[in-house]
């Protein structure tokens, strides 16, 4: 993707169902859990690089010795920063010792996250700031065992205010306003609750303070916690915790936006963001791994035994595709498929644009995670370039010779590694003009293989805000003197906010939205601004309004291409000599390529929670008013 947007946090829970002995003496390491923990994590580094943290619960030790260790980092490297910091704490308590000599039980006394349970998390701040505090697990300490709880998501609640209310009402006294937050202590309350309901249930019956422990952890119903916790949110979310005792869940949205996947057999339990990071940590095939199903909690009791279970009800799913268009990696067997569906869908729309001329037009793609999508162009234009080549030859009739015949098979498909993007560059000027000319040298290209007389189409994920195009990546493509630029885009136009985890919450950072409003003003028909913001102010003024997008009226009266070459002028950077193009993925061709990912509302408005909603049109109420700030 050209345009840098945060996104998506990864987590990754690992549960060891035999005793650590198994693991030291079959796998010849005493960290086994660790060293899983560690692929687990970095084999989603993609999806958070803000900040790390890693939690462990030890199983059955002795009061007075810690039973709970947890470590966040905010380091530019926050994974290495979190790994790094354990061996050296290794290294301090083992001092002269071999940790292979040493009895498991040993082991598992004197350092800290060797342990039976594990919860691990990857940052991206999609607001506010990269403090450590804002890293988690986050921790709600207490002495007994059965009410500590870690928690770790990946997710984002478009009802902040409200949830924040309820916990008031509740007679709590958060120390802040955010959904982390919310959602600890809501979840919280009611294991605290829980808690005392069981303590009371046994008391009553004449057993003893210290007896009635081990029995709350066997009877703690982490199902109706959950249910209870969660009857008011409204968002996409995947929610991983663990008690202090042994007990954990990962909880997901109803609609099904955020991903989550788990795989159980005799040794471990593990969950994890992304499906391929499970199989390659443990090598095990695709048909093993399980999809956590919308609205289930996968609850894991601290004897081993585990099952989905329905904690929300049942709604459309609305599975997020930008997962599979971008977020994800690529080498998932299904988004490696629906990537070249989504490349081979641009081949006729992209023909049209350059009238159909391929021996003078060069393809390439904007590095590196629209490359998967540019090998479905390229397959899509070699079938469409071997039937024209079938056509000549059939023409030739019993005429043709050798050479005529060459002359038809010599015809290829003109591929390119144009744009190549540097490693981030790093500045200690601060002048606007200073920076603005580094930012310009973030990609640089290939020479001498593009023509004056040539097409160039480069191939991106998706257009967002847009301004690497113009700041950086037209204005290196121009210096390769095409006649013709043409940025082809895997998704469609992104012309809505999103409010479940990404970062693309202001609407007038929206190339697509910015094009349209010029298209208002240049037609005369900037009522209709007005007449929306209206509409808007009145819906959020309603306390339950039947949902409604009031945005879509911006959009209403122009054509994709309309909005397309708006864009195309928008962003054209100043004095470059190519005319450019722009061309979208169809919202009908996605929903073919990635029939059971439907989530398209940054595409078309259509939000799956009532939340969303409120978010797309306060969105637009911000815009109108000059606040640029989130909706949510």
């Amino acid at each position: 993707m050209s345009d840098t947007i945060k996104h998506e946090c990864g987590i990754a829970l690992l549960r060891l169902l035999k005793p650590l002995d198994y693991y030291k003496e079959k796998y010849q390491t005493a960290f086994y859990g660790l060293n899983k923990m560690y692929l687990l994590m970095e084999k989603q580094h993609n999806r958070g690089q803000d900040g790390a943290g890693l939690a462990s619960i030890k199983f059955d030790m002795q009061p007075g010795q810690r039973y709970i260790s947890r470590i966040r980092s905010n380091d530019s490297a926050p994974i290495k920063d979190i790994f790094a910091r354990i061996r050296i704490r290794f290294a301090e308590l083992l001092a002269d010792k071999k940790p292979d000599e040493l009895p498991m039980q040993r082991l598992k006394e004197l350092l800290p996250y060797v342990g039976e349970l594990y919860l691990g998390h990857l940052r991206y701040g999609t607001y506010g700031g990269n403090s450590i505090e804002q890293c988690h697990p986050f921790l709600r300490q207490n002495n007994w065992m059965t009410r500590n709880l870690l928690l770790a998501g990946n997710f984002n609640m478009t009802n902040v205010d409200f949830l924040f209310q309820k916990l008031i009402n509740l007679g709590q006294h958060p120390k802040e306003k955010a959904d982390t937050v919310t959602i600890l202590e809501k979840i919280g309350h009611f294991l605290d609750k829980e808690n005392e309901d069981v303590y009371q249930k046994y008391k009553k019956a004449g057993y003893s303070k210290k007896d009635i422990t081990p029995l709350i952890a066997a009877e703690l119903d982490l199902a109706n916690i959950l249910k209870k916790a969660s009857k008011h949110w409204d968002g996409g979310y995947v929610m991983a915790g663990l008690l202090g005792h042994g007990d954990a869940f990962v909880l997901r949205d109803p609609a099904g936006i955020r991903p989550a996947y788990y795989y159980a057999d005799d040794e471990v339990i593990v969950v994890a963001s992304e499906r391929p990071v499970i199989q390659t940590t443990f090598n095990v095939p695709l048909k093993k791994i399980n999809e956590l199903i919308p609205g289930n909690a996968l609850i894991i009791k601290k004897n081993g035994y585990f099952e989905e279970k329905k904690i929300k009800k049942d709604t459309s799913r609305r599975s997020c595709s930008f997962e599979r268009i971008y977020f994800s990696r690529g080498n998932d067997a299904g988004i490696y498929k629906e990537r070249i569906a989504l490349g081979k869908a641009l081949v006729e729309p992209i023909l049209k644009l350059i009238n159909y001329d391929l021996e003078n037009t060069v393809f390439s793609y904007i590095p590196n995670t629209a490359e998967v999508a540019y090998y479905g162009l390229i397959q899509g234009l070699n079938h469409y370039l071997n039937h024209k080549k079938a056509d000549q030859i059939l023409k030739l009739g019993g005429s043709c010779d050798k050479s005529d015949l060459l002359h038809i098979l010599d015809q290829k498909i003109r591929m390119e590694k144009i744009a190549w993007k540097d490693a981030k560059l790093r500045t200690f000027i601060t002048e606007d003009a200073s920076r603005s000319d580094l930012v310009s040298h973030v990609y640089d290209t290939t020479y001498g293989v593009v023509h004056a007389t040539d097409n160039l189409v480069v191939l991106d994920d998706s257009i967002v805000r847009g301004t690497t195009l113009r700041d950086s990546i037209l204005k290196i493509l121009d210096r390769l003197n095409p006649k013709h630029i043409v940025v082809a885009s895997s998704a469609p136009q992104i012309r809505y906010p999103d409010c479940y985890g990404i970062d693309m919450a202001m609407l007038g950072d929206f190339a697509a939205f910015q094009a349209a409003i010029a298209l208002h003003k240049e037609r005369g028909t900037e009522s209709v601004i007005q007449e929306v913001y209206e509409k808007c102010k009145a819906y959020l003024s309603d306390e339950n309004p039947e949902p409604v997008n009031h945005v879509k009226a911006i959009y209403k009266s122009f054509s994709v291409e309309d909005i397309s070459k708006k864009m195309a002028e928008i962003l054209s950077p100043e004095g470059i000599r190519a005319k450019v193009s722009f061309v979208f993925q169809s919202i009908e061709a996605l929903h073919e390529a990635i029939p059971e990912h439907t989530g398209d509302w940054y595409f078309t408005g259509n939000y799956p929670t009532p939340g969303g909603m409120r978010v797309v049109n306060q969105a637009f109420v911000n815009y109108v008013e000059g606040k640029r700030q989130r909706a949510y």
